[in-house]
Parts: structure tokens; sequence; C-alpha cells
């Protein structure tokens, strides 16, 4: 009778140890934590689609954004210390004044409230700017707005991509469009340091690096064989318009329709 009691009591004890391990890996996707638990828990419902808090992060993002780089795109204007930082301070204030007025339509329908000042670090490199002159002034302007809209930039195609909301999708495609023209009218000037962007980026990654081996020196490689379609097919779409080292930047203007903006 010992025996088989002893006996019972072992099965007992692993039926309660496989299901304490069975049962987080049947309970795991209802619970707090997971991905699609924390995507659910900031997210609400709206008439334009659901609004997650990631949605809700890139609206205050594009806001701040504007905040900073109006007043460092007045300021190159007003130094115009030469043609092409004046010409890359224009473009942050045309860019900004309209993306600014887009985001406040939006965060108005959608509820959701917007800072007045920029952060603690972007009033830092207004301040970098302001002290500096020269050369100097001329290589930060440059460089850490150029810094800046990298960073921003594959956040924006991140909300792009997974926003269910058809306002945020729509803006996350105006500040796309926006981003890209300053990143390229600042590259203009010549004085972006991509050594010191590469340098940045290599710093802030963990990832091991992929892709094919490098080129052997004096080694040919065979040409590549032309993509496209086969059989007689008809397109009528073409690339966008805007020549080499330009974006085409033009859109309807926003327009405040229920009266936001008062």
């Amino acid at each position: 009778m010992r025996r088989i009691n002893g006996t019972a009591f072992i099965i007992a004890a692993l039926v309660a140890t496989v299901g304490a391990l069975a049962f987080p890996v049947w309970s795991y996707a209802d619970r707090s934590g997971t991905g699609q638990a924390n995507l659910d828990a900031g997210t609400v419902n709206t008439r334009w689609g659901p609004l997650t808090a990631s949605d809700r992060d890139l609206i205050v993002r594009v806001r701040l954004a504007g905040l900073w780089e109006l007043p460092a795109g007045q300021q190159a204007i007003e130094r115009a210390p030469s043609a092409a930082i004046k010409e890359a301070g224009d473009h942050l204030i045309v860019g900004h004044t309209d993306l600014d007025k887009r985001v406040r339509i939006v965060a108005a329908q959608l509820g959701v409230a917007l800072p007045n000042q920029p952060t603690e670090q972007q009033q830092g490199w207004l301040q970098e700017m302001t002290a500096a002159t020269g050369p100097e002034y001329e290589y930060k302007f440059v460089n850490l707005l150029r810094s800046a809209h990298g960073k921003i930039f594959p956040a924006i195609g991140a909300v792009r991509n997974s926003t269910r909301n058809t306002l945020v999708r729509q803006l996350a495609s105006d500040a796309n469009q926006t981003v890209l023209d300053h990143i390229t009218i600042l590259e203009k000037t010549g004085k972006v340091d991509f050594d010191a962007i590469a340098n940045d980026a290599a710093n802030a990654s963990t990832a091991s690096p992929t892709g094919p081996p490098p080129p052997v020196p004096g080694q040919p490689v065979p040409s590549a064989p032309v993509a496209g379609p086969t059989g007689d097919i008809r397109t009528t779409s073409r690339p966008s318009p805007g020549a080499p080292g330009t974006v085409n930047t033009g859109r309807p203007d926003p327009v405040d329709s229920e009266g936001f903006l008062q």
C-alpha cells in the first residue's frame, strides 16, 4: 500500500509540473506584456480607425519637429552665411509651416494633446546653433538637423506601415515627403558629416552586419541583366517628377473642414 501511494504521489507531481510548464504556453497570447497585449492596451477606437500609442507618438513627434526646426530655419535665413544654408532654412520654414497645420488638424480630430515647446534636447540644439559662428555655425546647423531628420525617417516609415488609422497614415505620408526634402536640401549644402552619422548609427546598433561580401579590388563583377516585364505589357504610370537631388513636395494645402483651428 505504501509503494502504491508513493507511485501515485510521483505521478501527481509529474502531472503538476507538466501542467505548470504548459499553462504559460497555452495562455501566452492573452498575457500582459506580449506584443499583441501591448498593442491592444494602448489603442483607442476612432471613426478613422484604431489609434495606437505609436500613432500618437508620431503625431507628437511631428509637432515637436516643427517647434525647433522652424526657428532653426528662420535663424539660418537671418544669418544667411551662404546661399546653400539660406536655401535649407527656407525649406525648413516652408515644410514645417505646412506640416504643422496638418498635424494640428489631425491631432484635434483624434483628440491628441500637442506640446507647445520643444524638448530640452531640441532646445539645447537651438542653443548650440545660436552660440556658434562662422564655419562652426554652418556645421552645427547642417549636421544637427540632418542627424535628427535621419533618425525620425525610419520611425515615420514604421508607423506608415503598421497604422490602421487613415488620418495617421496620410500624416505619415506627408511627413515622409517633407523629411526627405529636408534631408536632401541639407545634403546639398555639402557640409554633412557622413562619417559621423555612420559612426553614430554603428554605435547604436547591436546587430551583426549583413549583406553580400565586399568587392575584391580589380576583380570585375558580371553585369546584371535588365529587370522588366515580359510580353506585351503597357504601363501608364511614370516615376515621380523632379530633377536629381530634388524632392517633389507639391500637394494640396491642408483644409480644416471641421473648423478645429479657430
